[in-house]
């Protein structure tokens, strides 16, 4: 009998668990949306420039600074 309620809290466990990873997923996608599209933005301006995005806004910190 004791076995039998070690299996039950194991699977309420993992039940618990993976509607706690669901429920930050719905949270948390649209905040990959938005970091997959700023990274789709960097590429392009990388590509754009031919100069890696790093170099990219040094550049412009270098202009504010003058």
């Amino acid at each position: 009998m004791t076995e039998h309620n070690e299996h039950v809290k194991n699977a309420l466990d993992v039940v618990s668990l993976l509607a706690t990873i669901g429920s930050f997923l719905q949270v948390f996608t649209p905040i990959f949306g938005l970091i997959g599209a700023i990274w789709t933005l960097m590429r392009i301006a990388e590509m754009v420039t031919g100069k890696p995005f790093s170099e990219l806004i040094k550049r412009k910190k270098d202009d504010d600074a003058k």
